[in-house]
Formats: C-alpha cells, structure tokens, sequence
C-alpha cells in the first residue's frame, strides 16, 4: 500500500504540471518563493538522500553543494528535460531498490546512517517519503492555484 500511494504521488506531481509553458514552469510563485520545476528538482534530492544514500547506502552527493538554494533553484542553463529526466531517474533507481526489499528491511550502514540504531526500516523511510510527497503535492496545488486558478486532485 505504501508502493501505491508513493507512486500515485509521484505521478501526481507529473500531473500538476501538464500544462505550464517553460516560462511558468521556471517563475518562481508569489509569495511562496519556489518555482513549480525547483519543487521537482528538490523532490529528486529528496528521492535520493532517502532511498539511495539513506537505504541502499550508496555513495551519492546527497545534498547539492549550495545546499537549500541550490536545490529549489534551477539554473537557467538546465533545461526542463533535464530536471524531469534527473528525478526521474531518482525515482528509477528508488523503485529498483524496494522491489526487492521487505518493509521490515532496515537501512544498510554507510551512507546516511552509521549505526545500526540510526537505521530505519524500509517502510519507516517509505512513510516519510510519503508524507513529503502529500505536503508538496499539496503546496504544488497551491502554486498552481497561484499561477492559473487550476486546481484538481
């Protein structure tokens, strides 16, 4: 049930930016001060610091070296293709690793957790995701509110 709905989301948030020229999907959105396309951008970060570096203990960046702003902020010499490929991409190698994993599974030592007390199960990491895909799908709701009035669930 936690594989559904996180995939729901994901494709959720794909969902909320149909439609959006190229120009919107960059502007940053009044008063909230991130742009539709840094949202996807930093639910990639997200996506990677969870899974990969947090539960397949992989050897990743895990933040961007600019940190918060560098991660909500796509610079104008990325195109939209690229962050779109890039998170999905994340979201690729997420879904390869809980495939083959039991929610009870805890986290492997290395990456983000080093001691086996640190670790947390796979479905604990899960329901984290989850919920931070609820509450920014939830924001890109308002953002897109903001933009053009178009609102769905």
């Amino acid at each position: 049930m936690l594989l559904g709905y996180l995939k729901w989301y994901r494709e959720a948030l794909m969902r909320k930016l149909d439609g959006l020229s190229d120009d919107l999907l960059r502007m940053p959105v009044s008063p909230l001060g991130w742009s539709p396309l840094g949202l996807v951008q930093h639910l990639g970060w997200v996506e990677r610091r969870w899974l990969r570096w947090g539960f397949g203990a992989e050897d990743v960046v895990a933040y961007p070296p600019g940190g918060d702003a560098e991660e909500w902020t796509v610079s104008g010499d990325t195109s939209i293709a690229q962050v779109i490929a890039a998170y999905q991409a994340e979201v690729t190698v997420a879904t390869s690793l809980t495939a083959t994993s039991a929610l009870s599974d805890k986290a492997r030592l290395g990456g983000r957790f080093k001691t086996p007390d640190q670790a947390p199960s796979l479905g604990r990491i899960l329901f984290h995701l989850l919920q931070e895909y609820a509450r920014h799908v939830g924001h890109l709701d308002i953002a897109r509110e903001l933009i053009d009035g178009r609102t769905g669930e």
